[in-house]
């Protein structure tokens, strides 16, 4: 009863700012101009805030785990390509693989994953570990399928097509914060106050902003018409890759916060992130923006579920 109380308490609140920002438009208050500026603001300037500022303050050198960093990376890479393979042989319309894709692996590890780990361990060093081996591969991986699967009239084909995903990988604001991020965490080197403190103010507005836009561009009649791939996404989301994983990560020996911090990496939510990449680089938000609000609402009772599950085995104190 517990962890279902604290995962309400995580997931709710997210998914009410949702319901704000959806009321808002309802009555006017936000039009689509505001959604549309909302959403270029995150991506170009929040986001890339919010995760500098996340791996930055890891402390890579000191916690390092080879082993742990090298499975996050390899289970998100496995749930990447096989999202993306479902996508591509059982949706219908094409426009929509990349919106599925990215919804389906990509977890909100940075924003409640922490919240989650730190609830039951206090500040976690695997928590961090788990976001240097997974954050940068959901950026670069949803730069790639939302590149080639995107409604994109000005791609070129075959070597063309590979240089333009190139271009926009080393381009995406996202991913260049996660890079200097990482650099800054293995230099160990403090920023001055002023320069912390600004970076921190910015970064902790990409959530809300993103949330408020998500509620405000989220269009009901269209998302209903798209609730099968929704809820394929959100059971592939929430169970299908923690099914897995789990328990390879198991008889792997992780146990304890390694243990918790996988299973957030694994079955947390869909990101708000996933709304603001797909909107900025033409694919479906419409489909994107329905799957995180379903995986907002349903983690609150399979997330608690896997935690319970992982301590009654005895694979977390």
């Amino acid at each position: 009863m517990i962890n279902f109380l604290f995962s309400i308490n995580v997931t709710f609140p997210i998914f009410l700012v949702m319901v704000i920002g959806y009321f808002l438009r309802r009555i006017g208050m936000l039009n689509e101009n505001f959604v549309t500026v909302c959403n270029k603001l995150n991506f170009k300037v929040t986001l890339p805030f919010l995760v500098f500022r996340d791996l930055a303050n890891v402390d890579i050198r000191a916690e390092f785990d080879m082993k742990f960093v090298l499975f996050c990376a390899f289970a998100t890479s496995v749930g990447f390509f096989a999202a993306w393979f479902i996508g591509k042989h059982f949706l219908k319309d094409p426009y929509t693989v990349g919106a599925f894709t990215q919804a389906s692996f990509r977890s909100s590890a940075a924003v409640m994953g922490m919240a989650f780990i730190q609830q039951i361990y206090g500040s976690s060093a695997m928590g961090a570990l788990m976001i240097v081996g997974a954050v940068p591969l959901y950026n670069i991986y949803s730069v790639i399928v939302l590149t080639l699967e995107g409604n994109n009239p000005d791609m070129g084909k075959g070597a063309e097509k590979v240089k333009q995903t190139l271009l926009n990988i080393i381009k995406n604001p996202i991913i260049i914060g996660v890079l200097l991020g990482i650099v800054v965490g293995l230099l160990r080197n403090p920023m001055p106050t002023l320069v912390n403190s600004t970076v921190d103010l910015v970064a902790k507005t990409a959530t809300p902003l993103a949330l408020i836009a998500l509620g405000a561009g989220f269009q009901g009649r269209k998302a209903i018409k798209k609730i099968r791939p929704t809820i394929g996404a959100s059971v592939y989301k929430l169970v299908i890759q923690a099914a897995i994983f789990i328990p390879i990560a198991a008889a792997m020996g992780f146990r304890g916060e390694k243990m918790v911090a996988i299973v957030i990496m694994l079955a947390a939510p869909a990101t708000p992130s996933c709304y603001i990449m797909a909107k900025n680089m033409n694919n479906d938000g419409t489909l994107t923006a329905s799957i995180v609000v379903a995986t907002t609402l349903l983690a609150s009772v399979t997330l608690t579920a896997w935690i319970f599950i992982v301590k009654t085995l005895g694979w977390i104190g």
